[in-house]
């Protein structure tokens, strides 16, 4: 599907955006003032009023082209405004995940050479006060909210953002013509935005998207999947990520769709009752953990409702997969039965969700596809824009990235010898191709141009042939990407075989006693796991079986508890190979989170981290092993 308007630069998208519905009531995006607020709607003309204000204050300020401009900010009104204002006077967006400590905060600012930082809350406020004396080229920090603590505004370098709005209506008729005349200077070369990497070793690296980057990637997804003016989109994963950034923000702009900010990632169940989304763009976490409150609760159900849960899940699975006649009218039961009450809980109104970010257990998206809640599973890096492949409406195929998006070549590269054994281009589709596995490699516009001031990275991941370096594992089947897993990750045991952690953590995820589980096993004879429990569901097991506890750790040393995950370990290996199998397991009493540094701001698993973190317990696993 085309795009609404036409456009080579993220600029060039918004003042065409505004042009077309500068004498309409369109919504473009709606929050929510205060937590028990009704949401509250924005049009593209009061859209284009605060960000000509925020452009004016910015050209007073003296930003100038290719400066950078700093955000530190969960999704909200206020982020896009910035954002595009930003675009407008032709600087480059730098945007910081909220949950990055000081330290890390002071980095980025000290690295991008940022001069503005605008904040969100009173605790961002905090980590900007903080960083202020040890970042020379910061000259001023903007808040979106008024902070509790009011010694923070005592700082003559802090202002609020309403503050600078008015000081940018009242200077907007002498700056008009400045503003107009950096717009049309933005050049699909020019960089749009450092997205630093959230990596778990090291500093992060800012890689520099540029507007034919992200343009690219936009007019690509709208090709692929069908985004228009009657879509509503919940968004709340990070706008700071490339996935969100492009998927969720301005391929939404771009067809039309309206933008709902959900109130935090915690709000997301609630907020998609109050907003009846189209689309929903998320991580798989999501979808992991709505199956599971599912199939919990089809487990504590009676044995006939277990019967027709079961029934309802095989007649949707044949309906998705194709079969007609008769299985047409028992999906048209099976859906008032069951399905319909699962898809009121996501709004109602669900055309299809993306998933992105890492990879979808295929059981989990197979239930999803069965239950009528279509999930197009797509795959990129920040490097990559994000996109690189995604799933087309109608052609899921479970267990695959999907196709190629056009204008994009995907090549795989063997390990061994380092040479290309395959590769396809989104214009190009032998859907026969079936390829070995090797690393996954990227070449076309949405390739980013390269690491903020540091070369030596930037070679090390984009070679002499243009080719990107993903470092993550996968091959074609049937012209489709399938991703086996981040090379990095590769666990090499005793016996010299090679492991993908990825895939085993995959097949565990749709066990209703587990909610987090990490696999290790480097260079011992035997693979375990450390898993995180459903807590819900154990304490429910405990209240059923009358199994007396003090506290939760002593609950997961229950024999009966861990006979239970012993039995599911079990039960699970029985579907691996030798050496993949799980032989034992230590149960961790606490949830791995990103504000504990267990996981990344994307929710992907930092394995180094938890390794070391939880060192003992893989000690004691593998006290005795004399690998």
């Amino acid at each position: 599907m085309p795009t609404l308007v036409a456009f080579e630069t993220l600029t060039e998208l918004y003042q065409n955006l505004v042009q077309k519905y500068e004498n309409s009531l369109k919504t473009a995006f709606a929050f929510k003032p205060a937590p028990d607020a009704d949401y509250k709607t924005v049009t593209w003309s009061t859209v284009r009023d605060d960000v000509n204000a925020l452009a004016s204050y910015l050209i007073d300020f003296g930003i100038e082209k290719d400066d950078r401009v700093a955000i530190l900010s969960e999704n909200r009104y206020e982020w896009a405004i910035v954002d595009l204002a930003i675009q407008m006077v032709g600087a480059i967006n730098v945007s910081l995940y909220t949950t990055l400590p000081p330290k890390q905060c002071e980095f980025i600012l000290k690295d991008s050479e940022a001069k503005l930082f605008f904040v969100s809350t009173g605790i961002q406020l905090k980590k900007a006060v903080e960083v202020f004396d040890n970042c020379p080229d910061l000259k001023h920090v903007v808040a979106f909210d008024e902070p509790k603590v009011q010694k923070y505004m005592e700082n003559d370098f802090v202002s609020l953002f309403d503050t600078v709005c008015v000081d940018g209506v009242k200077s907007e008729p002498k700056n008009s013509e400045t503003i107009k005349k950096r717009a049309l200077e933005a050049e699909p070369e020019n960089v749009a935005t450092l997205i630093y990497t959230s990596g778990t070793t090291g500093n992060p690296k800012g890689a520099m998207l540029t507007h034919r980057n992200i343009v690219s990637n936009v007019k690509s997804a709208h090709e692929a999947i069908s985004i228009g003016e009657t879509d509503r989109c919940l968004s709340f994963l990070p706008l700071c990520h490339s996935f969100e950034r492009t998927g969720g923000y301005y391929a939404m702009m771009a067809g039309g769709a309206e933008i709902y900010y959900a109130e935090s990632v915690d709000t997301v169940a609630k907020n998609m009752l109050e907003v009846h989304p189209t689309i929903v763009i998320s991580v798989p976490r999501l979808f992991e953990k709505i199956y599971n409150l599912v199939m919990s609760n089809v487990k504590e159900g009676s044995a006939i409702q277990q019967s027709i849960f079961e029934w309802a899940l095989d007649i949707g699975k044949r309906y998705w997969q194709g079969e007609r006649g008769l299985i047409s009218m028992q999906k048209k039961i099976a859906d008032k039965l069951v399905f319909d009450k699962l898809k009121q809980r996501t709004g109602g109104n669900i055309r299809f969700f993306v998933s992105g970010g890492a990879a979808l257990p295929a059981d989990i998206g197979t239930f999803f596809m069965s239950a009528g809640l279509n999930i197009l599973e797509g795959y990129g890096l920040t490097e990559t824009s994000p996109v690189m492949c995604c799933n087309r409406y109608g052609e899921e195929e479970m267990g695959t990235v999907g196709k190629v998006i056009n204008g994009v070549t995907v090549g795989i590269q063997r390990l061994e010898d380092s040479k290309i054994i395959a590769q396809l281009s989104g214009e190009d589709y032998p859907s026969d191709l079936t390829s070995e596995e090797g690393e996954i490699l990227n070449r076309g516009p949405n390739t980013m141009k390269g690491y903020w001031k540091n070369e030596e990275a930037t070679n090390e991941m984009i070679d002499k042939e243009g080719w990107l370096h993903t470092g993550d594992v996968g091959k074609f089947e049937n012209g489709r990407l399938k991703i086996t897993d981040r090379i990095k990750h590769m666990i090499v045991n005793a016996g010299g075989k090679n492991i993908y952690p990825g895939p085993i953590e995959d097949m565990f995820k749709t066990s209703p006693w587990i909610d987090q589980l990490v696999v290790v096993g480097e260079k011992r004879s035997y693979m375990a796991a450390l898993i995180v429990p459903d807590f819900e569901a154990i304490e429910k097991y405990a209240k059923q079986n009358d199994i007396k506890y003090s506290g939760i750790e002593e609950l997961l040393q229950n024999e009966a508890v861990q006979n239970l995950y012993n039995k599911e370990i079990r039960s699970f290996s029985k579907e691996l190979a030798s050496h993949e199998k799980l032989r034992d397991f230590r149960l961790i009493p606490n949830e791995f989170t990103v504000e504990t540094g267990e996981l990344t701001p994307t929710l992907k698993v930092k394995r180094r981290i938890i390794e070391k973190k939880y060192g003992h317990l893989i000690e004691d696993i593998f006290e005795g092993d004399q690998a």
